[in-house]
């Protein structure tokens, strides 16, 4: 049972320390910041400053960077500058922080992540820390929770759920006569079958544009949508073994494939965000985080539904993303930052939740603040449906060797019995080692 404390009490010696040198030192790698952070003195004794390492870019960086403006303006112990990273360098650089221990004081981690980190012993337990802030881990969703527990201790605080959705394009579904009165899609048959029906339907009534967007460059992602979908795991339930060489796995190849061969879908669309968003295609899979981007576009006349269950069942990928400290981090600043994670909880969860994402914070989730949002409903509804990722410390490269081969796969036009084939036997290897 944790130990509530009302605020964060820096210690005087601390605070004397900072006075007399004056500045604190920036984390390696400052020169990459996206966006200027302006040094703050107050007239008196400084707070203690501690950097944040985020992934986030667009609408997400814009709402990160609300919280940190309101967490800072809301009390003068800590105040928090930002690092932003591109996405596809951010786990190398955190990497190398945390293994020099030299970097951000909080960072972001995908749930799905942080157990090599964990054995690594590069962040720090969460449970004393969680205490002395006055955080209850019990206000966090227990689907969130169990991927952050290691040897029954917490090492991060998840701050949401993110998954994949079904936008749909009102206009051209009302050319193509698959729109209903309450401007929900007319799907049709739910299965590989029907689905390939109503997107010929599309194709033949609505020439000129993409009846169903598929995230080609990041295939492995509308992949495991469907696999999950069909009952599919990644690895067996003692994760000694893969288990992606089935029956499951080579119908959801073959239905894409479909798709790719018969122009439902473009294969060389670099950009199929885009395209939904232009208008130029009726059907996309894409992310909560999203939302606002394509639903505030009046132009675009959007919508959008949980995935519909074509291969037999409502589960579909998902992940988290969560805050972590590293353990070089010292005392105080372990206190700043953890101060500043129960505040993105807690009262930065609505604003997170403006994002797209489903907030972690179960009182954020039931607020009326929140489910008042257009769509959120939904968004809880789909929530209850993720698959999140085994708890394997060999996941980041099982999951890099994935995306590699369903590459080769769906680009190169491997059979898929051969590629499953090739990639069983990557992944055996991998969990070998």
């Amino acid at each position: 049972m944790f130990i509530k404390r009302e605020r964060l009490i820096v210690p005087l010696v601390f605070m004397l320390m900072l006075t007399l040198s004056g500045c604190l030192n920036t984390p390696d790698g400052s020169a990459e910041q996206a966006t200027a952070n302006k040094e703050w003195k107050p007239e008196n004794q400084p707070p203690v400053e501690i950097w944040f390492w985020n992934p986030f870019g667009g609408g997400e960086g814009d709402f990160a960077g609300q919280i940190i403006q309101s967490f800072n303006a809301s009390q003068k112990q800590v105040f928090v500058k930002q690092l932003r990273l591109e996405s596809n360098e951010y786990y190398v650089k955190l990497s190398t922080a945390l293994s020099s221990g030299k970097g951000p004081d909080v960072a972001v981690v995908h749930a799905d992540r942080i157990l090599p980190f964990v054995k690594a012993k590069q962040i720090t337990s969460l449970d004393s820390l969680a205490g002395e802030a006055g955080f209850d881990f019990r206000a966090i969703e227990d689907a969130n929770m169990r991927d952050v527990i290691f040897q029954g201790k917490p090492y991060a605080v998840p701050i949401d759920t993110h998954f994949h959705m079904l936008y749909y394009n009102k206009t051209i579904l009302q050319k193509a006569g698959l729109l209903n009165e309450d401007d929900t899609p007319k799907l049709g048959e739910l299965s590989p079958e029907g689905f390939i029906r109503m997107l010929r339907q599309i194709q033949t009534k609505v020439p000129g544009v993409q009846p169903f967007a598929v995230n080609t460059p990041f295939f492995q992602e509308p992949f495991l949508d469907l696999y999950y979908e069909a009952g599919g795991d990644l690895l067996s339930p003692d994760m000694t073994k893969a288990a992606i060489n089935n029956e499951k796995a080579l119908s959801v190849l073959k239905f894409y494939q479909q798709l790719y061969a018969n122009r439902l879908t473009d294969l060389s669309d670099k950009t199929p965000w885009d395209s939904f968003h232009e208008g130029k295609a009726a059907l996309w899979f894409g992310g909560v985080w999203e939302a606002g981007h394509h639903l505030s576009e009046k132009s675009l006349q959007a919508g959008i539904m949980p995935l519909p269950p074509i291969f037999g069942s409502p589960m579909h990928w998902g992940s988290s993303h969560t805050l972590v400290v590293p353990a070089y981090v010292k005392k105080e600043k372990r206190l700043a930052a953890m101060t500043f994670m129960k505040y993105f909880s807690e009262v930065g969860g609505t604003t997170w939740g403006e994002a797209g994402h489903v907030p972690a914070n179960r009182a954020v989730v039931q607020s009326e603040a929140y489910r008042q949002m257009p769509y959120r409903k939904l968004f809880i509804e789909a929530r209850h449906h993720v698959k999140f990722a085994p708890q394997s410390d060999k996941y980041t490269a099982i999951y890099t060797t994935l995306s590699e081969d369903l590459q080769s796969i769906v680009l190169k036009g491997l059979d898929p019995q051969e590629g499953l084939a090739a990639l069983e036997k990557k992944i055996n290897d991998i969990l070998a080692y």
